[in-house]
């Protein structure tokens, strides 16, 4: 065989080998940054739970320091807070993140927008630890029945027929724990269990003026019972505001139950994301510089984005303070879409277009880029030109 005659043949195929072996390193280096380039485009995972270490931690460094509001704000005082319920469905707000203020009121939200996870920041102090107390309630209290029986220092009817009926029945549920009288041994067995669950189960230490604000919140709860209103004392029931028992048997605007103690799968759904420490409470001002701004960083950092904000009427209370445009800014920190929707409530002093007879409150919604637009604009001079200006009804 003539070896010469044969070189030009192994160089050929020699030449063809690094070929090949540079293309296959090239496309290996693409396909690399390819996986790169959707590692870095792909959202962070979203936990399904939060540690106990974790969600003192979010409280702890997240909150401000508590402020003043002259109402207790036990419950809620809005009678109209289900009839945007439709609405909201109709809209698409569900899943996501929850952001709210005030007491019980968010339970009933956050069951219906089923978030992944939800931040409730109210400017008192006394809110978040009710807040962890109704946390601690929930944990302990596997039904409905069983989380007023707690939260009211009540015994549960001996009874299994009784039971079932208050399982099965919002008007039985009502009348018994209207009927019922409050129990000292029961009230002083679960406080302790409370402040324990709080501080050693959610690892958050209670300073003595947290103490102190439990016990009067719980003791009100134990005096009151369903007949408990905004503010002790009789301030909340001005006006005909509501009590927690009416707030339970409350309706939509097409006369169906919706309060989350009314629906046992909207209980066992807020039970579960308070067991799994995904709803956490803050004590921060809306115009403040801490608290919304770090839930707006915790959860754009943690690929969420903000489904509903209820704010209430806080905002009415944020321009006779003049820091309404210091709230614009917050919101604008906040990871949104243009599903993200503001519910708040307009009094009836304001004579809004929306107000349902026999209400004494108006509850609104609002596309958050849409807010976000006009106040650039400059359309929010005051606080009853922000209730008007792009607004949507319940019923339209």
């Amino acid at each position: 065989m003539n070896l010469i005659a044969y070189r030009p043949v192994w160089r050929n195929l020699l030449s063809a080998s690094m070929l090949a072996l540079i293309l296959l390193a090239a496309t290996a280096a693409t396909a690399t940054q390819s996986t790169d380039k959707q590692s870095a485009a792909r959202p962070p995972a979203q936990p399904e739970s939060l540690s106990a270490a974790e969600f003192s931690r979010l409280i702890r460094e997240l909150s401000e320091e508590g402020g003043f509001f002259r109402s207790d704000n036990f419950t809620s005082n809005e009678t109209s807070y289900l009839h945007v319920v439709d609405k909201m469905r109709e809209l698409g707000a569900t899943g996501g993140a929850y952001v709210g203020v005030g007491p019980e009121q968010n339970f009933t939200y956050i069951a219906k927008v089923r978030p992944r996870i939800a931040f409730i920041v109210d400017i008192r102090r006394q809110a978040m630890i009710q807040h962890l107390m109704s946390k601690a309630v929930f944990h302990l209290a596997p039904t409905r029945s069983q989380f007023l029986s707690r939260l009211l220092s009540r015994p549960m009817p001996k009874e299994k027929e009784k039971v079932a009926a208050l399982e099965t029945s919002v008007d039985a549920l009502i009348t018994y724990f209207r009927q019922t009288p409050a129990d000292d041994q029961a009230y002083t067995a679960n406080l302790a269990e409370i402040r324990k669950m709080i501080e050693k189960d959610f690892q958050f230490p209670l300073v003595e003026a947290d103490l102190s604000s439990l016990e009067y919140v719980y003791k009100t709860f134990r005096d009151l019972g369903l007949g408990i209103p905004t503010q002790r004392g009789g301030g909340g029931r001005g006006g005909g505001s509501p009590d927690l028992g009416n707030l339970i048997a409350g309706t939509d605007l097409r006369g169906k139950l919706g309060n989350f103690l009314a629906v046992t799968e909207d209980y066992e759904f807020v039970r579960d994301l308070h067991r799994r420490n995904m709803i956490i409470p803050l004590a921060g001002d809306f115009g403040g510089k801490k608290a919304l701004a770090g839930v707006g960083d915790y959860l754009r950092k943690n690929g969420y984005t903000v489904t509903a904000f209820y704010t209430s009427n806080v905002e009415q209370y944020l321009f006779d303070s003049r820091v309404f445009t210091n709230f614009a800014e917050n919101v604008r920190k906040l990871p949104i879409n243009d599903k993200s929707l503001f519910i708040r409530t307009a009094s009836s002093r304001y004579s809004h277009p929306a107000l349902v007879s026999g209400h004494r409150w108006a509850t609104l919604l609002q596309q958050i880029t849409v807010f976000l637009k006009d106040f650039d604009a400059g359309l929010y001079t005051d606080y009853p030109t922000l209730l008007t200006t792009h607004y949507i009804a319940a019923k339209e």
